[in-house]
């Protein structure tokens, strides 16, 4: 049938059905799920729900973006069905008594893109049966090579007193040939699961797999006020991170470029970088990886 999703059986569609069955409370540790075929992104849609007001829980996925985002503006796009695209929405300055989660304070939330790094990690580790690793601050690298991005992006809340909510959003490349990779500038090329040679890539058990790690990161996150070090997110991170110990070119959101050798992330998240000319502390970067 002409525009059919089962018309590629290599790429089947997702169910939200099933999706919600798993994913969605009481059977699953989020609150509410939504699947689009097509949508311009994740992010942006999720966004516009906590401007609404929306609850933390929100889980939306599209099977295909046609204005994705990516970190700095980039556009971030891909096939239909060859990939994961998804966005969560959490609010952790609000606490939430009956899961014993206080408040957890604003100069936390830059650890939350690396958590769905991690989770992302472990999710590709156990589905994929690949090796992948992080470059600071959340991109997915098989090899030497992008395999998926996080991008994290705050909503200020409806008043002054009510803090900002986070979008996380995930781009995965599932199915992607080499010919419909997506061209990074810079310079990092890009692969897929299937190029990298996963064991599996059935997108339903990778996006639970995916989800799943994620709420049982950020309970233990908030669990323990936000911190990620009490919380073992820290020790997590650092054990998956191939920038730590590198030389490195961090590119700054004010266009200063840095080299030097990453020697770790402190407790709040920012990359530390040893250069000719002292130690700095990054919050925001791209960094280029140097031999």
């Amino acid at each position: 049938m002409p525009g059919s999703p089962y018309t590629d059986l290599d790429r089947p569609p997702l169910s939200a059905a099933r999706l919600r069955r798993a994913l969605v409370a009481p059977n699953g540790p989020w609150a509410r799920l939504e699947l689009h075929a097509e949508t311009g992104s994740t992010n942006a849609d999720v966004a516009a729900a906590a401007a609404a007001g929306e609850p933390e829980g929100l889980v939306v996925v599209a099977e295909r973006q046609t204005a994705g985002r990516g970190r700095r503006g980039r556009v971030w796009q891909s096939p239909p069905r060859a990939g994961i695209a998804t966005s969560v929405l959490l609010r952790p300055g609000e606490a939430v008594p009956d899961r014993g989660w206080p408040a957890a304070p604003p100069t936390g939330y830059g650890w939350l893109p690396l958590l769905a790094g991690v989770a992302l990690v472990e999710a590709v580790a156990r589905l994929a049966e690949l090796d992948a690793s992080l470059k600071w601050p959340n991109d997915l690298l098989i090899g030497d090579a992008k395999c998926a991005g996080v991008l994290a992006e705050a909503v200020p809340g409806r008043s002054p007193a009510q803090p900002p909510a986070i979008v996380l959003g995930v781009g995965l490349n599932v199915t992607l040939c080499a010919d419909e990779l997506p061209v990074n500038p810079t310079g990092l090329p890009a692969t897929s699961l299937q190029l990298a040679g996963a064991a599996a890539t059935d997108r339903d058990p990778l996006l639970r797999a995916l989800l799943r790690s994620v709420a049982d990161w950020y309970d233990r996150w908030r669990s323990a006020g936000g911190d990620a070090v009490a919380s073992g997110l820290r020790d997590a991170y650092l054990a998956v991170c191939a920038t730590v110990g590198r030389e490195v070119r961090v590119l700054l959101p004010n266009g200063e470029a840095l080299t030097g050798t990453a020697t770790g992330v402190d407790p709040d998240g920012q990359l530390l970088l040893t250069t000719a000319t002292g130690d700095r502390t990054l919050a925001a970067g791209d960094v280029l990886h140097l031999r």
